[in-house]
């Protein structure tokens, strides 16, 4: 292969950006983690992006709603290009700036996640989705490229892939999305179960108040031998 092909550029710039991108597990993790909390206790994640992010935006919520590895129940994910009618309608009547801030208007609910995908992180309309969301009470997360840029710097939190390339951007995203469900899953079960868990009501403590009589006990008396009366609740 000859030195300086595309192929070879390519991978040389790849390789370069894995060595940061390995320092990210610990994020991933949390992102995995916080998401699986909230789709499981009935939140659900919107994700945006345009052109080769806008397909990454829906490979991600494909994995969601149906699965990456093994058989569970579907969680509640929403890729907002994805509805062409609202999409065109909405840029026709407002804009291509509010094709995404008005859907997140329309959906977005406390406890939810905007997840953003851009490889440069000047989008306009991602940028006015943010603000949206912050209107609404949804929560804010970002996939860039280098980092600072201005989508990373207005979002909750953001993981930067640090390269130059946008394709090896956008393929990290790629792998991002394969992560964040993989952990996803893997805290999925606890995630379940705290939701599933009935509520222990502490019982009621009476107090006498002076001058009253007291409080009625309800149950049954029981005598034993003879001795004082015990009470078997009813």
């Amino acid at each position: 292969m000859p030195t300086g092909s595309p192929l070879d550029t390519h991978l040389t710039n790849l390789a370069a950006a894995l060595v940061p991108y390995r320092r990210c597990e610990r994020q991933l993790a949390r992102w995995g983690a916080d998401l699986a909390h909230r789709l499981a206790a009935g939140a659900r994640l919107l994700v945006a992006g345009n052109g080769g992010s806008a397909a990454e935006a829906q490979h991600l919520t494909a994995e969601l709603v149906g699965k990456l590895r093994d058989d569970r129940q579907p969680l509640s994910a929403i890729a907002l290009h994805a509805e062409t009618s609202a999409l065109t309608a909405i840029a026709n009547d407002y804009g291509y700036g509010d094709v995404y801030a008005r859907q997140v208007r329309a959906h977005g609910r406390p406890g939810d996640v905007l997840l953003l995908l851009s490889t440069s992180g000047t989008s306009a309309n991602l940028l006015a989705a943010v603000q949206a969301a912050r209107d609404v009470g949804v929560t804010t997360w970002a996939l860039t490229g280098t980092a600072p840029n201005p989508l990373a710097d207005v979002c909750d939190d953001v993981l930067a892939v640090a390269s130059p390339d946008s394709q090896v951007v956008q393929e990290l995203h790629l792998v991002t999305s394969h992560l964040l469900c993989e952990y996803l899953e893997q805290e999925l079960p606890a995630a379940l179960a705290a939701v599933a868990e009935p509520a222990v009501a502490e019982p009621a403590v009476v107090h006498p108040v002076a001058g009253e009589p007291p409080p009625v006990r309800t149950g049954v008396e029981v005598v034993l031998d003879g001795g004082p009366g015990q009470q078997v609740d009813a």
